[in-house]
């Protein structure tokens, strides 16, 4: 019996998926939380083989999870099973340390074979988005053009984050335009969300 974890802060969508793979005679639901931190409780009072984990949820997302539960159990395989299929997400999600990566319009019959798939060792890739990963660009900001735009991206004023990692406002004013120009952005809010969606940052 293939035991399984599910994390998604959409109670009708956790369900769903619970009953879905409850229906299949080799798997079962074990555990189901509402956001990351519901994780760590669950994985100590439950054995688990596979964990399927949403992208966007409150307090901690599914791919801080993945790197958590990776660390900490790392027998337990670990799939993302999301609504939000960008590349920069695929990117991310396998940097995490996860075993596969599934859009929630996939079939039944697909989430059954996935889970199955990573419980026996291997990698579900979502051969659409796989592709778009392998087309889209190559990242162009360099390593302090992506910290700076990570910081901005929180909303922190420039005087902040030169304060915080030890450079001049006018050094962090030209990494943020420079990484607005490289990101065809208007300004620093929607460069940091373009470099996120491309898994730049």
């Amino acid at each position: 019996m293939i035991r399984v974890l599910i994390a998604d802060d959409q109670h009708l969508v956790r369900g769903a998926l619970a009953a879905l793979l409850n229906l299949e005679a080799d798997i079962e639901v074990v555990a189901e939380c509402s956001d990351g931190d519901e994780v760590a409780a669950a994985l100590a009072e439950h054995p688990v083989d596979v964990a399927l984990l949403d992208i966007q949820m409150p307090r901690q997302d599914g791919l801080s999870t993945a790197v958590q539960v990776r660390a900490e159990h790392p027998g337990v395989k670990i799939l993302i099973v999301t609504t939000f299929d960008r590349p920069g997400y695929f990117r991310q999600a396998f940097d995490a340390g996860a075993h596969g990566f599934l859009v929630k319009d996939a079939s039944p019959a697909e989430l059954a074979a996935a889970v199955r798939q990573v419980h026996a060792g291997g990698r579900v890739v979502d051969p659409k988005l796989a592709i778009i990963s392998v087309q889209s660009a190559v990242n162009p900001l360099t390593e302090r053009e992506r910290e700076v735009l990570s910081l901005a991206s929180s909303g922190q004023p420039v005087s902040a984050i030169a304060t915080q990692i030890h450079l001049s406002v006018g050094t962090v004013r030209n990494h943020l335009s420079s990484a607005i120009g490289k990101t065809s952005a208007a300004n620093r809010i929607e460069a940091a969300r373009v470099a996120q969606d491309n898994g730049w940052i």
